[in-house]
């Protein structure tokens, strides 16, 4: 069954599903803020269910804008980190929480630069990750990264 809450909060959905004759309840709830860029096609910026935070691929798009930043690969991975800390923020979290992203790069040449990058933010136990090479990205954008973090306390 699933029902609509009013937790004063956008979106909370409870789920009950029976698994080995006991009621379990999955709580989903939407994560949306105004400081990374609204999606830009049919889903959600985030989804924290059950304590675990997913985020939509997140491109170089200046949210106050809607347009991608201008600099190349440097300014398009800081700006997609810095929305990515925005979702996390949102949700409670922060990217020490991260346990797993995933990257989506059009030319595997900009590799090492993301990297360097990357592993500003990413300080210290490192996610896992994957890095896909695409041919194209929404916005004719070079990178994108999803990721997923445990959020604590939710």
């Amino acid at each position: 069954m699933v029902k609509r809450l009013n937790l004063g909060k956008p979106s909370v959905l409870s789920t009950d599903f029976e698994q080995g004759g006991t009621v379990k309840t999955i709580m989903k709830k939407i994560v949306k803020t105004e400081k990374a860029p609204s999606a830009i096609g049919p889903y959600s910026q985030g989804i924290l269910s059950n304590g675990v935070l997913f985020t939509s691929g997140q491109i170089g798009i200046d949210p106050t804008t809607g347009q991608l930043v201008q600099g190349g690969i440097e300014a398009q991975v800081r700006k997609v980190l810095e929305n990515i800390r925005a979702l996390l923020s949102t949700a409670g979290c922060t990217v020490d929480d991260v346990v797993k992203t995933t990257v989506f790069l059009r030319n595997m040449e900009d590799f090492n630069t993301v990297n360097l990058i990357y592993a500003s933010v990413f300080q210290k136990d490192f996610p896992a990750r994957s890095c896909v090479a695409v041919v194209g990205l929404p916005k004719d954008a070079l990178v994108e990264i999803e990721i997923i973090a445990i959020a604590k306390g939710n």
